[in-house]
């Protein structure tokens, strides 16, 4: 897998937290730049941490399915980003604390990087290398999320939902590709 192709799918996995971060933004009066950098270390470093355990889990069990390994993927994928894409059309609207604090931040942190555990499953099976793949996770679940809050305090929750669509589409595609190739659709 190649790097275009991770950053495509930190992309789509960081969808989640900055629909989240855009709320989190929405609910704070005056927005300090640690509103943005708690929520981006905590995104990020769930988006990190959970391919990683997955990734370790994955490798555990992979001499078991290694013939089904590309179906596993894709199923993963797909219902990951079937499920984005189902959120997107949600349209009960989010009620989230203003607080920052580890009680509300870890629930949400945890709650957005579930699928990420599943993705890093898939990277056992696709031997990915694992650490830079994390990283770039991290990393751009950061960003995103950073800038979600300053998106949802200037400009209210109008992208939410265009970005759970988004994360969700690009999950499924990858999901797909990694099918395609495998069963030489694709070169």
């Amino acid at each position: 897998m190649g790097l275009l192709e991770l950053f495509i799918i930190a992309v789509g996995l960081s969808m989640d937290a900055f629909a989240v971060s855009i709320c989190k933004g929405l609910s704070v009066r005056t927005l300090r730049p640690r509103h943005a950098l708690i929520t981006g270390a905590y995104f990020g470093g769930f988006q990190a941490l959970m391919p990683l355990i997955g990734f370790v889990l994955g490798v555990r069990f992979q001499t078991l399915i290694t013939s089904v390994d590309h179906w596993i993927a894709f199923v993963l994928l797909a219902l990951i980003g079937g499920n984005m894409v189902r959120e997107s059309r949600d349209t009960d609207e989010e009620n989230l604390s203003d607080s920052f604090s580890f009680a509300t931040m870890l629930p949400l942190a945890v709650a957005t990087s579930i699928d990420a555990l599943a993705v890093g499953i898939t990277f056992a099976f696709l031997q990915v290398d694992i650490i830079p793949a994390v990283c770039l996770i991290g990393a751009t679940t950061f960003v995103l999320s950073c800038l979600g809050v300053k998106v949802g305090h200037v400009f209210g929750a109008k992208y939410k939902s265009r970005a759970e669509l988004f994360g969700g589409v690009v999950l499924i595609l990858m999901g797909l590709k990694i099918l395609l190739e495998h069963l030489g659709v694709l070169g």
